[in-house]
């Protein structure tokens, strides 16, 4: 398998805070931990956007799993990577440490530009 050379950058990020736009503020812990079925990239992480009042409004982790479908008949699928987004619960599909800043990145630029449109 081939070394994820992006993985350095992402655990570098591990315990740092940045304001963006003012209020705003973007969060990075990062650790290696030994792969599981639970964290099959050996990364337990949580990248995540708060607004001034210290409100999550965007974060990517894997801390927790998420279980798709409800009820009687519904296919069950339990995944650890995933985001949430105001109230909102999706899978994610870790690829790569880059694709995952790439990806947290232009979410974070997408709700900060949403913000100063409806501000």
């Amino acid at each position: 398998m081939d070394r994820d050379h992006s993985l350095d950058t992402l655990l570098q990020l591990d315990g740092e805070t940045f304001v963006v736009e003012g209020n705003f503020w973007v969060k990075f812990e990062v650790k290696q931990v030994p792969v599981s079925p639970e964290k099959p990239h050996g990364l337990d992480y949580s990248l995540t956007l708060h607004d001034g009042d210290g409100e999550r409004l965007l974060g990517f982790d894997n801390a927790h799993p998420i279980r798709e479908g409800t009820g009687p008949g519904a296919k069950t699928r339990i995944e650890y990577d995933h985001k949430h987004k105001g109230e909102r619960v999706r899978f994610y599909d870790y690829e790569d440490a880059l694709t995952l800043l790439t990806d947290f990145w232009a979410e974070v630029d997408s709700i900060l530009n949403e913000r100063s449109t409806t501000s």
